[in-house]
């Protein structure tokens, strides 16, 4: 599986953003795709993640109510919609491709993800 996210750029405080990532190869096997986030000088983060035909959707407490993630399987593309963007928000987002059943503790740690994507930097400015 080839993951591709793109979307990312500068934004003002309060702005939206919409990430993209294309999934390629293998996909009839992913269970679910996650979105997680690394800012400079701290540990990737949880950011959403959602089955792949769209059953399941879960999302970090930093970013629910702000954050939707969204799938469209003709395309083997997921979304992650992100509004009302704050400063924190600053990172590289990388979306990661998982082949097997989430658990409850699963799907929010980078290490159970199978394949990753090569990132896209997202900038909030104040």
């Amino acid at each position: 599986v080839q993951l591709q996210a793109y979307g990312g750029g500068l934004v003002q405080a309060g702005g939206s953003l919409r990430l993209s990532c294309a999934a390629s190869g293998r996909t009839f096997s992913t269970y679910g795709i996650g979105w997680f986030r690394q800012a400079p000088g701290k540990e990737r983060e949880f950011v959403s993640a959602i089955s792949w035909y769209g059953t399941y959707t879960y999302y970090g407490d930093s970013v629910q109510g702000r954050f939707t993630i969204s799938t469209d399987n003709a395309k083997n593309t997921v979304y992650l919609q992100m509004n009302s963007l704050k400063p924190e928000d600053t990172a590289v987002y990388y979306c990661a491709d998982r082949r097997a059943k989430w658990s409850s503790t699963t799907y929010y740690t980078p290490d159970t993800y199978d394949y990753w994507g090569q990132g896209t930097l997202v900038t909030v400015s104040s």
